[in-house]
């Protein structure tokens, strides 16, 4: 795989991020296995792993960190924080208090005593930005983390956290990881020039549309999700949004046939060829699935390819509101005009 510079901090990452999401009760609970999985990606030149504290409760980071040892110098480590970690109130969140925990548990169940990138998993709605940041660039000169992230940020937040970095001194986020896919496009109007042009990382999330595009749901084929983690929404069938995506799918399917690849290959390329995203972050629950979107990194469209895409789902569009990551606090309730 041909690394690429991840935004402007000099470090070379692969074009795909291994997610480990499916690591644990979530997907895949045979530890051995996921390890197998993790080793086989290393071997085959990814060097950017990505997990997340909530997955499978902790559980997929102590995997990766057991995974992970004996080479962990050679790998680009991201983890992320904020959902909530139990009942316990103060267990979640962008404050100062939870990050200083939520830090040192994922360090000890990684195994490690530094994460290279350590993201925000959403923006928070009651916490400062600054309070978030302040707290994050402390954990940088202690030496625990190397940089800083966010996830799933709208195009308002990144601004707001990159003047508000300037503004105090701090440590500020150098990379984004959004949604995107054919399916999902949503942040090619507005989230992906924004952090192009403050120099930020992309990492995307979901490159197979959480599974539509790995041609596991098409007309006929009556599959359901693998895992609990997934919004059943996304994936009911008698909607109109979704009717439309296995449409979509059954014409992506016969592109990819035309164009002598798979359709995981087209999906997968089609994300890492656009010249504003670093990585693709691939989930893999089995070893076939990993095998089946390595190469995927190999691949280039054609403009007539992409032409054709674009017919398909035009530039800006997410088929299905239910794939989005945004909007759920500000079109909520109490944030509409009419609500007291």
């Amino acid at each position: 795989m041909q690394n690429r510079i991840l935004g402007r901090t000099g470090v070379s990452v692969s074009p795909l991020c291994l997610g480990t999401m499916m690591f644990g009760p979530w997907g895949n609970a045979d530890e051995d296995d996921s390890i197998r999985i993790i080793h086989r990606a290393l071997d085959a030149g990814v060097n950017f792993v990505d997990t997340a504290d909530v997955y499978s409760a902790g559980e997929s980071e102590r995997i990766v960190g057991k995974a992970l040892a004996g080479r962990r110098d050679d790998v680009v480590l991201a983890t992320k924080f904020f959902m909530p970690m139990g009942d316990e109130p103060n267990h979640r969140g962008g404050s100062r208090r939870w990050i200083m925990q939520s830090v040192e548990n994922s360090l000890r169940r990684l195994g490690t005593d530094y994460i290279d990138l350590y993201q925000v998993h959403r923006p928070s709605q009651d916490t400062d930005v600054e309070e978030t940041l302040g707290a994050l660039t402390d954990l940088v000169r202690q030496g625990k983390v190397r940089y800083l992230g966010s996830s799933s940020y709208a195009a308002s937040q990144i601004v707001e956290a990159q003047w508000a970095a300037r503004d105090r001194r701090s440590e500020r986020f150098v990379t984004e990881q959004p949604p995107y896919s054919i399916l999902v496009r949503g942040i090619e109007a507005d989230v992906l020039p924004t952090a192009h042009r403050h120099g930020m990382g992309t990492l995307t999330y979901s490159p197979l549309g959480g599974g539509w595009l790995s041609g596991r749901w098409r007309k006929g084929n009556a599959a359901t999700p693998t895992s609990a983690a997934r919004p059943k929404a996304r994936f009911d069938m008698t909607t109109e949004a979704n009717q439309r995506k296995l449409d979509i799918v059954e014409s992506l399917a016969e592109l990819a046939e035309q164009a002598g690849m798979t359709l995981i290959d087209l999906a997968i390329a089609f994300v890492i060829n656009h010249p504003a995203v670093t990585s693709a972050i691939i989930g893999p629950r089995t070893m076939e699935q990993l095998e089946s979107q390595l190469s995927g990194a190999e691949v280039t469209l054609s403009a007539d390819i992409l032409d054709r895409i674009d017919e398909l789902v035009p530039p800006g569009v997410t088929i299905n509101p239910d794939d989005n990551s945004y909007g759920e606090a500000e079109l909520a309730p109490a944030a509409r005009r009419r609500s007291q």
